[in-house]
């Protein structure tokens, strides 16, 4: 079980990184993404953007370093129940087609080049590995261990 931990801490951290690292390199594009969902006022939108990336990024850190893992996993486990549920609003009746921009390029895009059900399906395979995580977090390389 050691093993399977270790490669969803692996796997969440790579994505969290990605994901953050992608935001921060394209602020603007990051904003526009924020905005085509039309749930944040403008005022909100650059909080959001400036924060959100820093989140994933710490939670890149504390997966990757196997620091706090569980809490790194429910908190990974409530952002992707978040982005679940606006990728699902867009995607469900609002008119609304959107790149999800999780990894950057994201924002309005034609109609049929959105990919609503590759993005859920992606998401609830992480929501997995989050549950994973929070039942079984001790793995060996993580600093949990070495603190124990």
């Amino acid at each position: 079980m050691s093993f399977i931990t270790l490669m969803a801490r692996g796997v969440l951290a790579g994505v969290w990184f990605w994901a953050g690292w992608a935001k921060i390199l394209d602020p603007v594009t990051s904003a526009e993404t924020v905005r085509a969902y039309r749930i944040l006022s403008e005022a909100q939108i650059s909080s959001f953007v400036c924060g959100l990336p820093a989140l994933e990024l710490v939670l890149a850190a504390l997966l990757w370093a196997g620091l706090s893992i569980r809490l790194a996993a429910v908190l990974s486990a409530l952002l992707l129940l978040a982005f679940l549920a606006a990728i699902v609003v867009a995607w469900g009746g609002s008119g609304l087609s959107i790149d999800c921009g999780c990894f950057g390029h994201g924002g309005e895009i034609d109609a049929t080049d959105t990919h609503y059900l590759q993005e859920v399906i992606r998401d609830v395979g992480l929501l997995f590995l989050c549950a994973w995580l929070t039942k079984w977090p001790a793995s060996n390389f993580s600093v949990d261990a070495a603190l124990r």
